[in-house]
């Protein structure tokens, strides 16, 4: 039997471009539950945070519970928000998490925009880890309420690595910054080429397949580990593959050309 000869890394890019041509689009992005869609209707950046950081579970089971939001309370006063909140509930997050999540959040918006809140570090440096952080520890700062399913929803800040993929807080700078048929695009003073992957177990596994990364740990390294790889594809706009990764891995599709290189 011959052995199959291994795509050359022009070859598989060309192959790569293409899948992300058959994903990257509003056909594809409906093909299968998304909070994507939810946060496209609506085209507004504080709603789109919150469906990203409600996106971790199954996505059915995400898009469903979002569609029982009333978005509209972010600008209510805070005990409206406690009163329309107590029968909510999602995995972690019980109906007093959500009321405070909407009320942290009404907080920050009466102080600033969002985009304005994620920026302002970011431009210091260029760094959208520092954005994130920067976020995170003022969503802490405005409100002090503990639980597990809070601190699960914003994470604790942290100073130097986090100990998770940051992956829900880089899904919604990736549908804030790009722009295209499938992103939303809303910001403009953050650059693509800055952005880092939203690595989920799914793009993990598949990356690893591809031989796209090495590292088997899944962690914030091999979110840098990827992103720096994915640069070598294009360095204006790496994280334009999250989103054919991420179908990829997550429907188990084995493509012919998909061979290490």
């Amino acid at each position: 039997m011959e052995a199959k000869r291994l795509l050359s890394k022009a070859e598989f890019k060309a192959q790569f471009e293409n899948l992300v041509r058959q994903q990257n689009n509003s056909q594809a992005l409906f093909n299968a539950p998304d909070p994507l869609q939810i946060a496209k209707k609506y085209k507004e950046e504080w709603i789109a945070l919150l469906c990203a950081l409600f996106s971790y579970g199954h996505a059915k089971n995400i898009l469903n519970f979002l569609k029982k939001l009333d978005f509209s309370l972010l600008d209510f006063n805070e005990e409206c928000i406690q009163k329309e909140c107590k029968n909510l509930k999602y995995r972690f997050q019980n109906s007093k998490d959500i009321a405070q999540i909407f009320i942290t959040l009404r907080r920050l918006k009466q102080e600033d925009s969002l985009e304005n809140l994620f920026t302002q570090a970011y431009q210091q440096d260029k760094n959208i880890l520092n954005a994130i952080k920067t976020f995170i520890k003022k969503a802490r700062q405005i409100n002090v309420y503990e639980s597990y399913g809070y601190n699960f929803f914003f994470l604790k800040p942290f100073e130097n690595l986090p100990q998770t993929t940051l992956k829900r807080y880089n899904m919604f700078l990736r549908w804030m910054v790009r722009q295209d048929a499938l992103d939303i695009g809303l910001w403009r003073k953050i650059h693509t080429k800055d952005l880092l992957i939203p690595l989920d177990t799914h793009t993990h596994k598949v990356s690893l397949k591809l031989n796209l990364i090495k590292r088997k740990s899944y962690d914030f390294k091999s979110v840098l580990e990827l992103t720096d790889r994915l640069k070598e594809f294009d360095s204006n706009d790496p994280i334009k593959y999250d989103f054919a990764l991420y179908r990829l891995g997550q429907s188990g599709e084995k493509l012919n050309w998909a061979l290490k290189i």
